[in-house]
């Protein structure tokens, strides 16, 4: 995406397209023109039009408006600025500076109201206006074009109310800036494209757009929308009633919700408020919450079927989409199979929906999936599942974890709580289901959690303030993470295995808390971006140099708490019946990456410990490190799985 730093366009109008000249084809009724192009227009947009509320009487207006480029808000409305008389002497040197936060939230503040003598109609179809967005970008990008896009930080100080001097942009000012957009910000995300591109964006309106304020019964409603002839991003202004000259034009700030508590949350970035009172404790949900699961995924549960029985000697027929295991399954008990129909294992990358469908018409065909597993892959569900292991607060093993959108309250209260106490508060959001770090920001700035649980399902841990870090000769000391891969044989009885072989992920830069928008500080996933670099150690290296670096704490004890950790995860996750847990069906297997890191802990009696966090845990991981360092990984992970075959393995059982 790209920032616009142009000064804003609200009242500018483009000259349309000139007339057709001689000899064109105009010899069709302009009017019959208009409806065809209205009609392709609905066809195109009419779905996100629909679904953003826009009334279909504004439709053809708005077409001309886009065509033509047509900015007319400036002949109905006129920005005010109101500014409260000052308290006399009275006002302290924290309230002084409180004067200088920017709008909304300060003392000066901007209002837009409606100008045209005639006022404004409902009823009337050009009661639709465009808003140009100032700067589009997605969040990581927002620190660097602020300070190399011309003329952006300057728009955007001015816009935010933020003191501005000189000309080239200041860390003091960009940092501002970063802080107090969260007040501005709105976001979509695309519908189609790539994990990358469908990463949400976020925008700034014009000076316009931005100075429109909230009310809890707005006078106006806003929807963003991507023309696509154009391939251009506006907001749309329209009213829900009449208005008057001298009537504020305002908008819902909260838009879509009706629950009081949640909308409080929603404002605290305009409206400061205090749930300190509110209990910060998130018990485990409800068995419908894992029933709307059940139903959102669209999953079918399988009938209860017996275990498939194969010969000692039978040659599994393997239909698979994964290239790295048509390229390195070797064992000779396997061999391949292009047809789905007659494969004893199916081995996919995608989900399997309808387990029902299979459990009655090929109960003996094996999976290497599990019924409702997404309990384990999707972080949100991850975190409820665990709290059976450790209670509300949720185990030692897993960080402190809240779901933005059902558990945002309880957030607040808790980041509140820990502010009051002095205690650290740094928080990392994550999309439920993205892998990679995808739209994964780190931050201390509650403003910006709040609003980020606007753009896509959202959960936001405790940030591990205090990690057991890795020196690094040609770096220095920083943050690692460790990805074992476990094997589930079963549900019932419970049979876990794990690789003996882990993978080490190592950060490029050293850890501090800062510059919290550094990747290479803060994240260790370096193998998809082929300009950084990846540090390869492999384990048998890592073990005798992290006994060297920490001489007290032997590999084996910490790998035992680290075991430890998975096996309660996995039995808590396996103890329920579906849809609460995963689904005891015998012809399942599956292979599961567990991604963790090691922080610094203290023991009631102030022993210093390394407690395993266990960050999240991956369907179908990529292995391609697994085959090119250890070619036998398939081969050992189908002896385990399918031939009931371990010994010999490099696996550890752990049920």
């Amino acid at each position: 995406m790209q920032a616009d730093p142009t000064p804003e366009r609200s009242s500018r109008v483009l000259t349309p397209d000139p007339e057709p000249g001689p000899g064109s084809e105009s010899i069709l009724d302009p009017e019959q023109d208009a409806r065809a192009a209205l009609a392709e227009f609905a066809t195109l947009h009419g779905p996100a039009l629909r679904a953003s509320g826009v009334p279909e009487r504004y439709w053809g207006r708005l077409l001309h408006k886009l065509e033509h480029e047509v900015f007319d808000a400036g002949e109905m409305f006129g920005i005010m600025q109101v500014e409260e008389a000052e308290e006399e002497e009275s006002e302290d040197e924290a309230a002084q500076e409180a004067r200088k936060k920017p709008n909304p939230g300060g003392e000066l503040c901007y209002k837009v109201i409606v100008t045209n003598e005639n006022g404004l109609q409902a009823a009337d179809p050009n009661s639709i206006f465009l808003i140009d967005h100032a700067w589009t970008c997605r969040v990581t990008h927002a620190r660097q074009q602020l300070q190399q896009v011309p003329g952006l930080l300057h728009r955007m100080a001015n816009l935010m109310g933020i003191e501005f001097h000189g000309e080239l942009p200041s860390a003091e000012a960009v940092d501002l800036v970063l802080e107090e957009m969260w007040k501005f910000n709105q976001t979509y995300q695309l519908a189609h494209g790539t994990a990358e591109e469908k990463v949400p964006v976020w925008y700034i309106m014009d000076e316009f757009g931005s100075r429109i304020q909230h009310a809890d019964v707005p006078s106006f409603a806003t929807a963003p929308f991507f023309y696509m002839p154009q391939q251009v991003a506006y907001t749309l202004l329209w009213p829900l009633r009449d208005l008057d000259t001298g009537e504020e034009v305002t908008r819902d700030f909260a838009y879509g919700e009706a629950d009081p508590l949640i909308r409080r949350c929603m404002l605290l970035p305009w409206a400061p408020t205090d749930l300190l009172d509110l209990s910060s404790s998130t018990p485990e949900p409800p068995a419908e919450h894992y029933q709307a699961i059940l139903e959102e995924n669209k999953e079918k549960l399988p009938l209860a079927i017996s275990p498939a029985g194969y010969p000692c000697d039978h040659v599994f027929k393997v239909y698979t989409d994964i290239q790295q295991v048509l390229s390195h399954l070797t064992h000779p008990r396997f061999t391949f199979t292009q047809s789905e129909a007659e494969a004893d294992v199916l081995y996919n990358f995608s989900h399997f929906k309808d387990y029902r469908r299979l459990s009655q018409e090929r109960p003996n065909v094996l999976l290497n999936q599990f019924p409702c597993e997404s309990l384990l892959t999707v972080k949100d569900c991850l975190a409820s599942v665990a709290r059976r292991a450790g209670g509300p607060e949720g185990p030692a093993w897993l960080p402190r974890t809240f779901n933005l959108r059902t558990e945002l309250p309880q957030f607040i209260s808790y980041f509140q709580q820990r502010e009051r106490r002095g205690e650290d508060n740094h928080w990392i959001c994550k999309p439920w289901n993205l892998a990679r770090s995808l739209d994964t920001h780190i931050t201390k700035n509650l403003h910006s959690i709040v609003r980020h649980r606007e753009s896509s399902p959202k959960v936001v841990s405790k940030y591990i303030e205090s990690p057991v870090l890795f020196l690094r000769e040609d770096v220095g000391r920083v943050k690692f993470d460790i990805r074992y891969i476990l094997l589930l044989r079963s549900v019932k009885p419970l049979r876990l295995f794990v690789y003996d072989v882990f993978w080490l992920r190592f950060s490029n830069r050293p850890f501090a808390l800062n510059d919290l928008d550094d990747y290479e500080k803060h994240f260790t996933v370096m193998n998809y971006d082929p300009e950084v670099v990846l540090k390869q150690v492999h384990y048998n290296e890592f073990i005798p140099e992290f006994e060297k670096q920490y001489p007290e704490f032997p590999w084996k004890s910490v790998q035992a708490e680290i075991f430890q950790a998975f096996t309660e995860l996995f039995q808590v996750a396996c103890a329920r019946p579906p849809p609460l847990g995963l689904c005891d069906y015998p012809s399942s297997r599956a292979v599961y990456a567990v991604d963790l890191m090691l922080k610094w802990d203290s023991r009631p009696d102030g022993e210093r410990v390394m407690q395993p966090q266990i960050l999240e845990v991956n369907f179908n991981p990529d292995c391609e490190r697994a085959c090119r360092y250890h070619p036998s990984f398939f081969n050992d992970v189908f002896s385990t799985l399918f031939l009931d075959e371990p010994d010999g393995c490099p696996v550890t059982r752990l049920l």
